[in-house]
This record gives C-alpha cells, structure tokens and sequence, in this order.
C-alpha cells in the first residue's frame, strides 16, 4: 500500500497556486517520532500538503494515523520530547523548533495573529471559573467586540450569556463560544480538530454550516480534522486520507468521494452507515490491520 500512497498523494498534494495564490500553510516531507516506553512512536512519516487561502481541508482517518499530530504541528503544539524532520510553515512562518527561520517571538505572534483552534471538548479549553464574556473578550480585545462575536457564531441572547460561566452552556453553544474565540481577529488559518464529535447530530449539522458560514464571511482557511468521513464531506472542499502517518491519498472532494484511488479510502467508504443501509447488512473492514507506529512498515 506504501508505493500507492505515495503516488496518489503527490499528484494533489499542492493547490494550483496560479489559481489560488500562495498557500496560508504548507507542510514539507514531515517526519514526528515520540519515545513511549523506550519505543519509538512514528507519528507521521513524510507528510506534505499545501493548503490554499479560503479552501477548508478535510484531514481524515482512524484513530492513531497522525490527524491530530499534523494538526498540532500546525498550530507549533508539539509536545515536548517530538522528534521533527521537515518543515511546517504558516502565514510565511517556520512553526517548530529547529527550523531555519524558527522565531519562539514570532510564533507567538502567529498564534496570536494568523491562527485559530477548535478543539474536541471545549471544557477542556475554556476556564471553568471565568465569565463566557470575559473569555472571549480576552482575544477579542473589548466587551463590544465580543459581543459582536458571540453573535456571530450564532449564540441565542448573547448579551445574557457573556454573563454564564461554561458549565452553564450546552455542548454545542460551548463550542460556538470555542469558534468565537477561534476567529477573533480574522485569522488566516483556524484548525479545528474533531470539532463536531461529542456533538449529536443535529447541533453538528449547526456546527458545520456555521464553520462554512464563517470561511465565506472572513476568507480563512479551514483545515477540519475527524474519522468521519461524511462530515468532510459536508463542507470540505479537498479531503486528504490519513493511514498510518502517510496520506494515502489527497484530492477534491468530488473525486475523493466517488472514485477513491487508494483501498484504504474505499474501505473507509465501505464501512459508512446511511439511511439506506439494510440493518442486517455486515459492515465491510480492509483485511489485517494498520501497521504499528512503532514498526511501521
């Protein structure tokens, strides 16, 4: 499977640039090793990909391909220990310790500037203790701004609830707050991992129309990470396929969709529950299992 991925991959890795502009991201032959109990741990294993300004990247796979490491190396979040090889840069800045042009005050300034993150459960992300309107105010800059953001992720009375605390606000509004607090300041880049997964279905349906929304309303770039295919589907405009830390393939979301190129993407299109499966159908799964990140193949 290694030699098919490598080709797909490389033939979509990069947008078009004469047609999209230079790209807000790009990541360049990525290579993140972790030592776990004396083992070393591939994360990823050559990744590049280039994301254009204004397109929503849908980053797709199971559980351990390396979705949220490449997301994190994005954002300049990795953990302490990451072995690195390659290059990230965002907003024409190296992102990880030990690049040429590598700058820890510049860093903070692309987070503070360029960058924006929604993260899977934002009580992990919000403080318990503070005011939802003092949280937000403090990227948005003034009581003003933030209620002008909260409003425009959709929150109901949102003069009332810069006033409640997160404990007092249902999944998804807490995680309309985490959007709020993403894009203030109309980053160039927002990465937003698992966003929708601890949502029910139809406050993720929300969810993701009002990231869409706000793509097509502030013209950043989107890179939406998730196991589940049918949510790239719904709003990304290319979707890359993640196995085992490589892409397996990458492409627009039309051709991904209809006529995958590489057999784990069929697969994972095989095992998709819709309303029109029959109920005593058997779920369809690849044969063997995904190679150990500490012995990949």
């Amino acid at each position: 499977m290694g030699s098919t991925a490598s080709t797909v991959a490389d033939t979509a890795a990069v947008p078009d640039a004469s047609a999209t502009g230079a790209p807000v991201a790009t990541v360049a032959d990525l290579h993140v090793t972790f030592t776990r109990r004396g083992r070393d741990v591939h994360a990823l294993r050559g990744v590049s990909l280039a994301i254009a300004p204004g397109e929503i990247l849908g980053l797709v796979g199971e559980s351990g391909s390396g979705k949220s490491v490449l997301g994190f190396s994005m954002l300049g979040l990795l953990a302490d220990g990451a072995r690195v090889q390659g290059r990230v840069r965002v907003a024409e800045s190296d992102m990880l310790p030990g690049m040429p042009g590598f700058d820890p005050r510049n860093l903070r300034k692309v987070r503070r500037l360029d960058l924006g993150a929604v993260f899977q459960d934002p009580m992990t992300s919000l403080n318990p203790t503070m005011r939802i309107g003092k949280q937000v105010e403090e990227v948005a800059g003034s009581p003003a701004e933030a209620l002008r953001l909260l409003t425009a992720v959709g929150i109901p009375d949102p003069q009332s609830r810069m006033r409640a605390y997160p404990h007092q606000l249902s999944g998804g509004l807490r995680q309309r707050v985490m959007i709020a607090i993403a894009i203030a300041g109309n980053p160039e880049l927002v990465i937003a991992d698992e966003p929708t997964t601890a949502l029910d279905v139809t406050v993720q349906a929300q969810v993701l129309a009002l990231l869409q929304r706000l793509r097509d309303e502030i013209g950043c770039s989107i890179v939406l990470i998730t196991h589940d295919l049918g949510v790239a589907a719904q709003i990304a405009d290319r979707i890359a396929v993640l196995y085992a830390g490589r892409i397996a393939e990458i492409g627009p979301t039309a051709e991904v969709l209809d006529t995958p190129a590489h057999p784990y993407t069929a697969g994972l299109l095989g095992s998709r529950l819709t309303l029109q499966t029959e109920r005593d159908r058997r779920l369809a799964a690849l044969a063997g299992s995904v190679p150990s990140a500490a012995a990949p193949l």
